[in-house]
């Protein structure tokens, strides 16, 4: 059974966050907050408690395991851009640059690893050539 959790609208750019998720990409729940709490970014903070939030969504759904046991892993995550604020900052010779406050959405989709092996579909190699 997996659990998703978002977070929108986080006003930070999208390739910032990016460098800090691609971190934590497949790794085990445990060590992925390992990793989160030590980054010195600031995206870092946030998907540690994105991840928590999944660790929580998933012990909602199976209410009868414990998170310790059900050996977690992060099986998806990925950061789109999100709305972009556009603004005007002073220029010379009275004109206007252009600044685009980017922000970004996080999706993360962690999964049991115990039961991902057993629900693996099963590849018959007899008519395979």
């Amino acid at each position: 059974m997996e659990a998703v959790a978002k977070l929108k609208n986080v006003p930070s750019s999208p390739r910032k966050m990016r460098l800090v998720a691609d971190m934590i990409r497949g790794q085990k729940v445990s060590k992925a907050l390992g990793i989160l709490r030590y980054q010195p970014q600031a995206g870092a903070a946030l998907l540690e408690k994105l991840v928590l939030s999944a660790v929580a969504n998933w012990q909602q759904k199976n209410g009868d395991e414990r998170a310790e046991d059900a050996d977690l892993y992060v099986k998806t995550i990925f950061v789109d851009g999100g709305r972009m604020l556009k603004r005007l900052r002073p220029a010379p010779q009275g004109r206007g640059h252009r600044i685009r406050k980017r922000s970004n959405h996080v999706t993360v989709v962690i999964e049991s690893a115990a039961e991902s092996l057993t629900l693996a579909p099963v590849v018959s190699t007899e008519n395979a050539e």
